[in-house]
């Protein structure tokens, strides 16, 4: 090879290098951004829950939808309609579900914002489907756990079955 090529392939793998670098440090500062708005509303929410700890958190609810089905009898299973919050920061915490879509995270928009350092700012969702709750995983760094078994797709919860976002862990109850 040339002098020419060897010198062109050098600052070629120099600026590539760079590349690298400067895309790990925006995503750190992108990751710390959403991280310290986080924090500044679980500050704010620890001032509340300080002044009256353990109060149960009602997660938003839509206008109810027209029924189009028969109304459920006693041998039809009912949704759980309660997130109870197991282990982690938020341990004792519960929040009232109703029929909208629960997102789970350290953003301060999440439904459920989680003061968890291992948690996505937008780790994972609840939905309801017919008489059960199913979760998803985001695309989040440290994954999504049911049953101590990571998901990659959308998977059924049970009522009392844990599942783990970050390192609080969840279950629904009825």
């Amino acid at each position: 090879m040339s002098e020419l090529t060897v010198t062109l392939l050098r600052y070629g793998f120099l600026a590539l290098l760079w590349v690298f670098i400067a895309a790990v440090v925006y995503s750190q500062a992108r990751d710390l951004t959403v991280s310290g708005r986080a924090r500044t509303a679980a500050r704010a929410g620890s001032a509340r829950a300080a002044e009256s700890p353990r109060q149960e958190r009602r997660a938003p609810e839509p206008a109810p939808e027209p029924r189009t089905s028969a109304p459920t009898t006693g041998g039809t299973r009912h949704r759980p309609q309660q997130l109870v919050v197991v282990e982690g920061p938020l341990a004792g915490s519960s929040y009232q579900l109703g029929s909208a879509p629960v997102m789970l995270g350290r953003s301060p928009e999440a439904t459920v914002p989680l003061e968890d350092d291992y948690a996505s700012g937008r780790h994972a969702r609840l939905f309801p489907q017919g008489s059960r709750w199913f979760l998803e995983d985001l695309g989040s760094t440290n994954g999504t756990f049911l049953r101590d078994q990571k998901i990659s797709r959308a998977a059924a919860v049970d009522p009392g079955v844990q599942f783990r976002v970050g390192r609080t862990v969840m279950e629904l109850r009825p």
